[in-house]
């Protein structure tokens, strides 16, 4: 039976790679970013089963703005819109950038994904599947200035304390924490083989991910089958996590 799937972040990487298996599947997928033209483009390449909408999730006014554009009915809600504001911006200097660079990365990481799940809570039913996206460094922490680790690990505190909330109603909320993986936008385009090379052979497979690689995890935790799995996080990162 075809399901109503709502995406954020689904223009680009681990997203598309979301929708696509979706629409392979049969359902019926909604794209949610800032960037219409990127949303545009994926939605016609992805086909007919997929509808773009525009919005900045970080603001709550363009969201509830939003709501007339999405289903009425949501089965699976995927909050995969993110960014690590560090690889875009020099290291911070002063105190006034380190709180702006925090501020940022809680925004794009964490308040993005309660944004749009409490204005979509009441359409999903029993069944529903919620997903959040943390990382790799939620773990490892990185620059304790950086903020990103640390707007991550809320993620999946967050999916925790939404699971005892909607448990009772039949709906699980979980998180994904993909490692380095390939094609997407999240690590910068100059990064030199030397690390590269270093993140690979932290994992026990000794290879990167692909965005392919996390559509599945998303796709299970998101299956009728995995009605009993909720308040997790699923590390997808080759065994790194474990190894720590």
């Amino acid at each position: 039976m075809s399901r109503s799937v709502v995406i954020s972040g689904g223009g680009t990487g681990i997203g598309r790679s979301i929708a696509r298996s979706f629409v392979e599947n049969g359902n019926e997928v909604v794209i949610i970013g800032r960037r219409a033209a990127v949303l545009n483009t994926a939605a016609t390449e992805l086909g007919d089963r997929v509808r773009p909408v525009v919005c900045d999730l970080a603001d709550p006014v363009a969201v509830q703005r939003a709501l007339i554009e999405l289903p009425a009915r949501i089965d699976v809600l995927v909050n995969a819109a993110g960014a690590n504001l560090a690889t875009r911006t020099p290291r911070p200097d002063s105190l006034a950038e380190v709180v702006a660079l925090w501020e940022g990365q809680v925004r794009a990481n964490l308040l993005t994904t309660v944004a749009l799940t409490c204005a979509v809570l009441d359409r999903l039913g029993p069944g529903g599947r919620i997903v959040g996206f943390s990382s790799g460094a939620a773990r490892s922490g990185g620059p304790h200035s950086y903020g990103y680790g640390v707007a991550k690990a809320a993620v999946e505190a967050w999916a925790r304390g939404l699971s005892a909330e909607v448990g009772s109603r039949g709906i699980t909320v979980n998180a994904v924490a993909p490692g380095l993986t390939d094609g997407t936008e999240f690590f910068p385009a100059d990064v030199d083989d030397e690390t590269r090379a270093r993140l690979v052979a932290r994992a026990d497979n000794r290879r990167a991910g692909t965005t392919g690689d996390v559509a599945a995890a998303v796709l299970f935790l998101t299956s009728p089958d995995a009605g009993h799995i909720s308040g997790q996080t699923l590390a997808v990162d080759g065994g790194v996590a474990l190894s720590r």
